[in-house]
């Protein structure tokens, strides 16, 4: 076993990882360290906020837009940074994590924006988090290609930087550690790290070919947590000679919290940002997991039955578009997470049919642009912007000024129409073990019965389970969801499962058991299973490049 090295302050633990020397340079650890050390303080302060704010509505106290921020809301004369070089249009989001072959697919998919995810569809391992950073910088560099075992040859089809999907990479969120870079024995936030690295290596590269260092900001309960990544920015730019304002920002409003914040987030950004994004997987989760103890009135149904209709989904929807348009910022529409099979094309014509439908709600409702997660939903959402857009690049002059502010709409929960069935609990089980299973082997985008299901669909799968066993939910066919019911149904649903060598099913059910079944609720299922199950070799030696 190789002992762990100390590098310009930071402490690296990790095993060795092919050609880490390009990422982990002295220059490159020393930003890092600089940005950890400029923020970590207000990281764990703002951290314990949030407990604290979740603690509050647990007692009763429903969240409201904030009385200290009114001056903020209601003057109308501020405005976000214009449109950065290659965001002016953003009519097809495609998303993937920054593994090889997917990277490629992305960006020949012929979407206008790649989210580059090191968040949700990522296992944050070592080697993912440095081969991530290894696909950006050589993307950039047009040396990135890959062979299948099949022989298939996966290579970039645009000449230039600027003939492919503008690049939007997206951070881990601050609650997330990254466990092999530790500064006083204390592990680096991984957003710093994933910020970090990419911006000291890249900026300058972005800004030569025509683009500029552009993120999605995940998971941000407040607008103090956006507070603290626009400080992060101005340090960046500062210390690298950066002008400021290079930087632009798209925040994901995933948190029932966070939407009673919009135009506060943007405000506190305001130089550094582009949009906001309706991300509608971890924004149900967020919703059961603040309310999960406060009774029947916030008991969602099954997750397939709450869909963008639902009050709840369409106030939130409504008042982002009105609050990013009011304030000169992108609106961007939610995940269509449906995977087309080719073996299947009934299947697939009613999927596209519903895929066509979502998307055509959103281009009504204002929305500039919208996600999808596979290149063969590309065309799908485009024609359906195209027919919207037309030749214009957005609709930003669309004011939505028929839309009120309304704090009460957005907790409309029981206005959610639906029904809780065996079924549902069963997919649950399943959804959430399988998924749970793939991360652990480092594979963190999972495509399960037609759907790619990443770290916020699990959260919601056993999120759910927790909540009905707690509120004694009672399913269509009159059967109260007890802990022991549960039990049985998991032991049916895991019997089922597909075992092979090397697997790590085990692992996945201790860990959905603990964040579904337990008396405790952990914030996040990732938090346990990154500290506690993903596994890594011995730590090693890691020679830098002077």
């Amino acid at each position: 076993m190789n002992d762990p090295i100390t590098l310009n302050g930071i402490t690296l633990t990790g095993s060795p990882v092919c050609r880490q020397e390009e990422v982990l340079t002295p220059q490159a650890l020393e930003f890092v360290a600089k940005l950890h050390k400029a923020t970590a303080d207000r990281r764990r302060e703002l951290l314990v906020q949030r407990e604290n704010r979740r603690k509050s509505i647990a007692r009763g106290h429903d969240p409201k837009f904030l009385p200290g921020t009114r001056h903020i809301r209601e003057d109308s004369s501020w405005r976000v940074a214009p449109p950065a070089p290659g965001l002016e249009d953003r009519r097809v989001e495609i998303t993937g994590p920054v593994e090889k072959k997917m990277t490629i697919n992305a960006l020949n998919s012929g979407a206008k924006v790649w989210l580059a995810d090191m968040e949700d569809s990522s296992t944050p391992s070592w080697s993912n988090v440095i081969n991530g950073q290894l696909n950006l910088t050589d993307v950039l560099e047009r040396r990135i290609d890959f062979t299948s075992e099949a022989g298939k040859e996966y290579k970039l089809t645009g000449r230039t930087l600027t003939d492919l999907p503008t690049i939007v990479v997206r951070p881990r969120g601050w609650h997330l550690p990254e466990k092999h870079m530790l500064i006083g024995g204390e592990p680096v936030a991984g957003g710093i790290v994933d910020f970090g690295l990419y911006f000291f290596h890249n900026a300058q590269r972005l800004i030569a070919q025509g683009r500029g260092p552009y993120f999605y900001l995940p998971k941000i309960e407040s607008h103090l947590e956006a507070r603290l990544w626009n400080d992060v920015f101005i340090l960046a730019q500062d210390l690298l000679g950066i002008p400021q304002g290079t930087i632009r920002a798209t925040v994901l409003i995933e948190t029932i919290t966070a939407a009673f914040e919009m135009e506060e987030i943007l405000y506190e950004l305001r130089e550094h940002a582009s949009g906001l994004n309706a991300g509608r997987w971890d924004y149900i989760f967020s919703v059961i997991k603040n309310f999960r103890a406060r009774g029947p009135r916030f008991v969602l149904p099954d997750r397939t039955q709450v869909t963008m209709t639902a009050p709840f989904m369409r106030s939130y929807t409504e008042q982002l578009v009105r609050a990013c348009h009011r304030r000169g910022a992108m609106a961007i529409g939610g995940m269509a997470a449906f995977i087309p099979s080719r073996r299947d094309p009934e299947a697939n014509a009613i999927a596209m049919e519903k895929v066509h439908a979502d998307k055509t709600r959103e281009a009504s409702d204002g929305f500039d642009g919208s996600w999808v997660a596979h290149p063969d939903l590309v065309p799908v959402a485009r024609e359906v912007f195209d027919g919207v857009l037309g030749s214009r690049s957005n609709q930003l002059d669309r004011q939505r000024e028929d839309v009120t502010p309304d704090d009460g709409a957005l907790l409309n929960i029981a206005g959610t129409e639906g029904s809780i069935t065996e079924t549902g609990i069963r997919t649950n089980l399943e959804v959430g073990i399988q998924y749970i299973e793939s991360w652990l082997r480092g594979n963190g985008a999972v495509a399960i019965h037609n759907l790619m299901e990443d770290a916020a669909t699990a959260e919601i799968s056993r999120s759910q389970i927790w909540q009905w066993i707690h509120a004694h939910a009672v399913t269509d066919d009159g059967e109260i969801v007890t802990r022991e019911w549960v039990r049985e149904l998991l032991e049916e649903e895991f019997a089922a499962l597909p075992r092979f060598d090397g697997d790590r099913f085990d692992d996945a059910r201790e860990i959905f058991e603990e964040c579904a079944l337990g008396e405790e609720f952990p914030a996040f299922l990732t938090i346990p299973a990154y500290q506690n199950y993903l596994l890594e070799k011995s730590p090693a030696k890691v020679v830098a490049a002077a």
